[in-house]
């Protein structure tokens, strides 16, 4: 049986194994895989033998992420600050 394909560096492939996926959002493959479970990422796509992660799904479902999480600070810094909000 053959090994994982080398990864070249100029090509960005569209399916990721498990821990290419974790890393590719930046958590450890044992986070990835509750993210998986909890419906927060996205299911693999079943190949012969193999489970492989979409990069476009991941990237989808990365960025609900970013929106679920509204963030007092990702508001627009060139809005003027609110007298209620100065520390």
């Amino acid at each position: 049986m053959e090994g994982p394909i080398a990864r070249k560096p100029h090509i960005r492939p569209r399916g990721l194994s498990r821990s290419e996926a974790a890393l590719y959002i930046g958590v450890s493959p044992g986070t990835f895989d509750k993210l998986v479970r909890e419906g927060l990422m996205p299911e693999p796509i079943p190949i012969r033998s193999r489970k492989v992660w979409d990069r476009l799904r991941l990237d989808s479902a990365f960025e609900s992420l970013a929106s679920d999480n509204d963030n007092e600070w990702d508001d627009d810094p060139w809005q003027p600050i609110e007298k209620d909000r100065l520390i």
